[in-house]
């Protein structure tokens, strides 16, 4: 196919983006060529953005991939209104081997080009940051400041990140090298050799309905960098998104002169369950996942042929010990479990507090104290309705509202939720935080860790409760508290760790747990970062050596191991 986009083009355009990736990993210091601001895409980005998703509704959603047998739809918007956009059903016998057709010269182009591409089509999608952040908030439930940012400029660093990665781990080896063995006085051994990064296969990405893009974007541009094809499987209630990217991916692959095969869409039919299909087919050779512990325990297990990437639950903990800056440290705190109603897999959980009290530059508090004014904290931020829709969003479904509903059976209610209207979207299910009072005795939570699952479900707190509920935990000492810490981490995983401590020797403890157990930890946060925010090339998100997930965003691992050096040796 005739290419519109060259490379010499590609390289003027996408180089020096590339090289500031590189030394952006490198340094960990920020850096970000996506912008945050809604204003800075122009004073009509606005409009057109919203006119461009409106547009789409209602549409039959065109990709011209092989393999169509049908069409399927059905998203809802957490805000209320039914998307009715119609996506391509594939017959997966037919687009997959479409997929692998064009993977010899998507491989034969090498990392720099593949790299290079891939930056063109994250330019074309940041472009539309606009269009996505609607696509975004009314697949997620974000409010649209959140999904203007998470789901566009922050999303797409994350795959430009993964680029980056992809492209150092390529050509940490040489594409050639003369090799001459000396034999003394007889002639030297000599060889030509070449060293090619040959992908594995096809890649699925199965989507996740919180975060499409965010989460998405690292796996699929890890693998299409690393020359994989991508095969992506949105989640049911979150397609656009990522239907609005294989879109994107596909009109710059066949612009550059690639097959456009190489990045497609599977949507699938209400019911139809295709992730357990596509995991298991021979073709199918990296599998990149967010979502159930569950169901990510079942690819682990079940798709052998593959190389997993997960991304499942946690128990997020945060230890309160001293602070000596308890206004900021509540404000911090009601931020953390407010955002976005809490929908976050690095959302706080569980708020390990003495029974006896804390040190605190406003004087010593007690157990009941703190979590008083940290209720009181939270229902002052959220106090203000229309503040409140901005911030919380909207339930994404309704098992987080069933999840809410029952706190109150959970324990003693320190901040019950409340209703909240949004006056633009009146059929959103808007609900602020609620916070549950539990005993954190030794005896209780030692003797459900003896019990396995069963002794777990007793003791709340030590299970996931994944949205806007948090349990304030009275433990009878920070050292048991640390302790709790150490074996929720190695139980249950945790995607983000906190701390509260003016302690050298508690901040030590902690930082040691964190280290034994792999979890990322955020020490005495009381300004603008918060727990549950990371920043892409600086920041990494989740261990991959904990239970909450077996791989990070984004380390060399996470695309390493995308793709084998394969050696071709020539006698000279």
């Amino acid at each position: 196919m005739a290419a519109q986009l060259s490379p010499q083009q590609l390289s003027e355009k996408h180089r020096p983006t590339l090289d500031r990736a590189l030394e952006a990993i490198r340094s960990r210091a920020y850096w970000s060529p996506h912008p945050e601001h809604p204003k800075a895409y122009g004073e009509s980005a606005p409009a057109e953005g919203l006119a461009a998703f409106q547009a789409l509704r209602g549409t039959r959603f065109e990709l011209d991939q092989p393999g169509t047998d049908g069409w399927t739809g059905g998203e809802i918007s957490p805000y209320g209104p039914a998307l009715e956009i119609e996506y391509p059903h594939a017959d997966v016998d037919v687009l997959l081997p479409a997929m692998r057709a064009g993977m010899g010269a998507w491989r034969e182009a090498g990392p720099e080009t593949r790299a290079l591409v891939c930056l063109e089509i994250l330019a074309r999608i940041s472009a539309r940051t606009h269009e996505f952040a609607h696509a975004v908030m009314h697949t997620s439930g974000q409010a649209f400041m959140m999904a203007f940012q998470a789901g566009g400029p922050h999303a797409q660093d994350r795959g430009l990140e993964a680029v980056a990665y992809a492209y150092a781990e390529q050509t940490r080896t040489p594409a050639a090298a003369d090799w001459s063995k000396p034999q003394g006085k007889r002639n030297p051994l000599e060889l030509r050799k070449t060293f090619t990064a040959a992908p594995r296969g096809i890649a699925l990405l199965i989507g996740c309905n919180t975060f499409p893009t965010w989460n998405g974007y690292p796996g699929l541009f890890a693998s299409l960098a690393t020359g994989n094809p991508v095969l992506v499987k949105p989640h049911p209630r979150a397609v656009l998104p990522l239907a609005l990217t294989v879109r994107a991916a596909r009109e710059v692959l066949a612009e550059a002169g690639f097959d456009p095969n190489l990045v497609a869409l599977a949507v699938e039919r209400p019911g139809e369950g295709i992730a357990k299909t596509l995991a298991t087919r021979p073709e199918i050779r990296i599998i990149d996942y967010t979502g159930s512990t569950a169901f990510g325990d079942w690819l682990e297990t079940h798709a052998r042929q593959a190389q997993v990437y997960t991304e499942k639950a946690g128990v997020n903990t945060i230890v309160i010990d001293a602070t000596d800056d308890y206004k900021g440290m509540l404000s911090n705190l009601a931020f953390s479990l407010s955002l976005y109603s809490g929908q976050m897999c690095t959302t706080p959980q569980n708020l390990l507090i003495p029974r006896d009290g804390i040190t605190t530059d406003a004087g010593d508090k007690s157990y009941d104290e703190v979590v008083a004014d940290l209720a009181a904290s939270v229902s002052g931020l959220l106090g203000d309705d229309a503040r409140a829709a901005g911030l919380l969003g909207a339930l994404v479904n309704p098992d987080v509202k069933a999840r809410l509903e029952a706190a109150a059976t959970l324990g003693d209610v320190a901040l019950p939720s409340r209703e909240i209207s949004n006056p633009d979207f009146p059929d959103a299910v808007v609900r602020t935080p609620a916070i549950v009072k539990a005993d954190g005795s030794r005896k209780s939570w030692e003797k459900a860790a003896e019990s396995g699952a069963e002794g777990a479900a007793e003791v709340p707190y030590l299970s996931e409760c994944f949205g806007p509920v948090s349990f304030a935990v009275a433990m009878d000492s920070t050292d048991d508290a640390v302790e709790l810490l150490r074996r929720t981490i190695r139980d249950r995983g945790a995607m983000t760790v906190g701390a509260y401590t003016t302690s050298p020797e508690t901040e030590r403890a902690i930082e040691e747990v964190c280290l034994e157990e792999s979890a990322q930890l955020s020490l005495n946060l009381t300004g603008g970062v918060f727990v549950n925010q990371t920043a892409a090339f600086s920041d990494f998100h989740g261990s991959g050596g904990n239970p909450a997930a077996n791989a990070a965003l984004c380390d060399a691992a996470f695309v390493a191991n995308r793709f084998r050096m394969v050696e071709v040796r020539r006698q000279a």
